[in-house]
């Protein structure tokens, strides 16, 4: 799995945009509530540590087994807490990898049992930021 780095996040003025306090049911239809909760931004929802953020591209399947999809857009936090268990952009000798922190096996794990793990050596190795969300697009216009 590669990544390409977008961009940093760039405070902006807040959008805030509907909420709707019913949950929408996957499975067989409901009436409609149109109740608005409250107005969300999504800034707010999605980005902990603006100064700190920054975006990248997946390209790959090494994290499918987790809901990671070629294509997705990963939202990725500086500082936050570089956990066991989380889920990482890492550069490996340079370059850009997502993958999933293990510290008491001391690898890097990818989601996907035909990716091996990357066992953290003699390597460079440097823990970019964590992933905190994943974005994916349903609906591409022809």
């Amino acid at each position: 799995m590669t990544l390409r780095y977008l961009t940093e996040h760039e405070a902006r003025l807040a959008l805030q945009l509907p909420y709707y306090l019913a949950t929408v049911p996957a499975g067989f239809p409901s009436p409609a509530e149109d109740y608005i909760d409250k107005r969300l931004d999504l800034n707010e929802f999605l980005i902990s540590h603006p100064a700190a953020t920054f975006f990248c591209r997946v390209s790959g399947q090494s994290m499918q087994g987790i809901g990671i999809f070629d294509g997705d857009l990963l939202i990725v936090d500086r500082a936050a807490e570089r956990r066991n268990g989380a889920i990482v952009v890492a550069a490996v000798d340079g370059e850009l990898t997502c993958k999933i922190l293990d510290i008491k096996a001391q690898q890097l794990r990818s989601a996907n049992p035909d990716y091996p793990p990357i066992t953290i050596g003699d390597m460079d190795l440097c823990i970019e930021g964590v992933v905190t969300h994943s974005v994916r697009t349903h609906d591409r216009p022809n």
